[in-house]
């Protein structure tokens, strides 16, 4: 696998400020031989940028994967298979440019050029984790400690090493950027989620590092434990200022890729998100979706439609629900997508569920775990804008079930999950997985993994899946490596395969994916 210290285009970030400057260093980007401070800027805006998947790669890297997988949509076309299991190899190769070329290289320049003590090198080492725990988690073991070098072999790495060395970058960068000066900025004027807010980037880190505690707390309770409690310890996000969204523009092909991709309408509301949300009468199902073109209804389509049903008209996008509207409107007879719309990284309600489930776990999260779970939902509920204190309370004491979505196929109500604090734990971790997985939407990189791990929300099974690897009634637990990988790196692709513990194929289990 060649690793050329590729450095991609800055042509998207003329949102940012220092245009002239970015003028004259743009004219050949690719050929920088020096790098010198005023050029670290600009390359951690284009690493943030390219992690979180521009429009470039959101749909075949994130729309028609992960977020099917979580199905919180489904598609409503014939013209991709991957709703169906079937895989599209060439779309992996994809999300490890995003990550091998767009992100870690810039990411690296920064921690080679800085004091590693310094705000910047703190800021590049959270976002390397970012990065790479959500490759790791499509993927399994990875190339990753030797990962932007400029080498021509680059060995695969184990997935518990590298969530050492994610809690080892969080925990330091955390530490670094609570010694800096009070009201010390970072990348101010270029960082675009923060605009250079310390305070807000530690709690970001803290929250990954919750996040990340909880991913191994089936394989690794000991440590999950560990590190979840020294996370809330050194203080997770609490509230919705703190949430981390990433400013979105149009030069540079930079826009929100789910905004993108939902002027597209090749998919809809899956109807699995619909029974959840029609069934709890939930105030956010206006907010995520919004009423299909043809007949101003809530409808949705089951994940893994046969070609056959997607023919028929109930299931096309124009008798189906769209996202909301805050990333595409109707005009007529157009969809305009609100394409600078900011891109939700990370929110803080997920924190509280987090720390909700934590709480089950014994661990000590600062609170119980139905104080949390609670507090998640009227964060989630904010954020969004989604009812008053009233309408917030009597959603916290509702009784009401997830029921049929009236789909094509006719399905019933997808689970019995309530939403008042239920009396068992067994019944409390359904709840919180449910809440979480409506609260953090549209994050489906994110829903697809806690649903591995969790199994929580309950899902339909695909109408069909068209993998071999992966029979009927069961769910896709990961990606394949990319093709490229046996063309340009086969001997650690083996050593890789074997790391896996599995087939490399849909239907093995990551590290963590223990039940």
């Amino acid at each position: 696998m060649k690793r050329n210290m590729i450095y991609g285009t800055l042509l998207g970030l003329s949102l940012m400020s220092c245009t002239k400057d970015f003028e004259e260093i743009n004219k050949d980007p690719n050929n920088l031989t020096v790098i010198t401070p005023r050029e670290l800027p600009f390359m951690f805006a284009k690493a943030q940028s390219s992690s979180a998947m521009n429009r470039s790669f959101y749909q075949t890297v994130q729309n028609l994967g992960a977020d099917l997988y979580a199905q919180y949509f489904a598609l409503t076309t014939n013209s991709f298979t991957t709703d169906r299991y079937l895989l599209t190899p060439d779309w992996q190769r994809r999300f490890w440019t995003v990550v091998y070329v767009d992100t870690a290289p810039q990411l690296k320049s920064i921690l080679e050029n800085t004091e590693a003590n310094s705000g910047e090198a703190a800021l590049a080492n959270i976002m390397w984790v970012y990065a790479f725990h959500r490759l790791t988690d499509h993927f399994g073991p990875v190339p990753y400690f030797d990962a932007a070098e400029a080498k021509d072999v680059i060995a695969y790495d184990p997935m518990d090493k590298i969530y050492d060395d994610f809690f080892v970058r969080l925990t330091t960068a955390v530490e670094h950027l609570k010694a800096l000066p009070a009201g010390t900025a970072v990348f101010e004027g270029y960082d675009l989620v923060y605009d250079g807010n310390k305070d807000n980037w530690i709690k970001f880190a803290n929250a990954m590092r919750l996040r990340l505690a909880l991913r191994i707390s089936k394989i690794n309770p000991n440590k999950a434990k560990a590190e979840a409690e020294a996370a809330v310890a050194a203080g997770v996000m609490t509230n919705n200022i703190q949430n981390a969204s990433m400013l979105k523009a149009l030069p540079g092909n930079d826009t929100n890729g789910l905004s993108q991709v939902a002027v597209w309408n090749e998919f809809s509301m899956s109807s699995t998100i619909a029974s959840y949300l029609k069934g709890y009468e939930d105030p956010r199902l206006g907010i995520y979706f919004q009423p299909s073109k043809n007949g101003n209804q809530f409808n949705s389509v089951r994940n893994g439609s046969t070609s056959v049903d997607l023919g028929n008209v109930r299931n096309q996008s124009g008798s189906n629900s769209n996202v909301g509207t805050y990333w595409v409107r109707y005009s007529g007879g157009t969809i305009e997508g609100n394409l600078t719309a900011k891109f939700h990284v990370m929110c803080a309600a997920e924190s509280f569920f987090l720390r909700a489930e934590g709480a089950l776990n014994g661990w000590n999260m600062g609170g119980t775990a139905q104080e949390l779970y609670e507090q998640g939902i009227r964060t989630s509920m904010e954020q969004w804008g989604a009812g008053d204190a009233g309408t917030i309370s009597s959603y916290l004491s509702s009784t009401k079930l997830p029921m049929a979505p009236g789909d094509y196929h006719n399905s019933p109500a997808v689970a019995n999950t309530a939403i008042k604090w239920g009396g068992s734990v067994a019944e409390q971790r359904e709840q919180i997985g449910v809440q979480k997985w409506l609260a953090i939407f549209p994050n489906g990189m994110e829903a697809w993994a806690e649903y591995r791990r969790t199994g929580y929300p309950k899902m339909y099974t695909v109408i069909q899946s068209d993998n071999s690897d992966l029979q009927a009634g069961s769910f896709i637990n990961r990606l394949p490596y990319p093709l490229t990988e046996a063309t340009d790196n086969l001997a650690e692709l083996n050593k890789g395969r074997a790391l896996l513990g599995g087939a490399d194929n849909a239907a093995t289990r990551l590290w963590w994916d223990v039940d």
